[in-house]
C-alpha cells in the first residue's frame, strides 16, 4: 500500500497548522516550509476545508486554522476520506482474471489493507505531535510561534 502525495500533503499541511494552533496559516507558507506547489497544495487545502478537517479564514489578514482539536482527527478516517484508490490490485476493481477460480491472492491482500487501516485507526493527528517532538517539529518547520 503506497498512499498519494495528495494524501501526504493533507496529512503536511494538517501538521503544520496544528503546530501552529490557533495562529493562522497560509498556503503559501506551507508550501514554502515543505518545498511543494502551491496550486497542487490548494487544492488539497480545499478538500480539507470541504470535509472538515480545516477551516478557511477569509479577509485580508485570512488563512488555515484546524477546525477542532488535533486528538479528534483520526488518521484511518482521514486517509479514507482522501484517498480515491485502494485498488491494491487490478482484480480489487473487479477487473477478470483468469487466476480469480482459484487464486487466493486477492483475499489476502484485503485482509493486509484491512490491517493497515486497523493500525492507522488507533491514531490521531495528536499521535503526530507529542510534546517530546513538538518543538524539534517547529524548528524544522521554521514555524514563529
Amino acid at each position: 500500500m503506497r498512499i498519494t502525495s495528495y494524501t501526504d500533503y493533507s496529512l503536511r499541511a494538517l501538521i503544520y497548522v496544528a503546530l501552529k494552533g490557533e495562529e493562522i496559516s497560509t498556503i503559501r507558507e506551507i508550501a514554502e516550509r515543505y518545498n511543494i506547489s502551491k496550486s497542487h497544495l490548494m487544492k488539497v487545502v480545499q478538500e480539507l476545508n470541504s470535509k472538515g478537517y480545516l477551516q478557511a479564514v477569509r479577509g485580508k489578514n485570512g488563512g488555515l486554522r484546524l477546525n477542532g482539536q488535533p486528538k479528534d482527527i483520526n488518521l484511518g478516517k482521514l486517509v479514507r476520506d482522501i484517498e480515491e484508490d485502494f485498488a491494491l490490485v487490478e482484480c480489487f476493481n473487479g477487473d477478470g482474471c483468469n487466476l480469480s477460480p482459484a487464486c487466493r491472492l486477492k483475499g489476502i491482500l484485503h485482509k493486509a489493507l484491512d490491517a493497515f487501516f486497523v493500525v492507522l485507526d488507533d491514531y490521531t493527528l495528536a499521535d503526530l505531535l507529542p510534546a517530546s517532538s513538538r518543538r524539534e517539529l517547529i524548528r524544522i518547520l521554521d514555524i514563529a510561534l
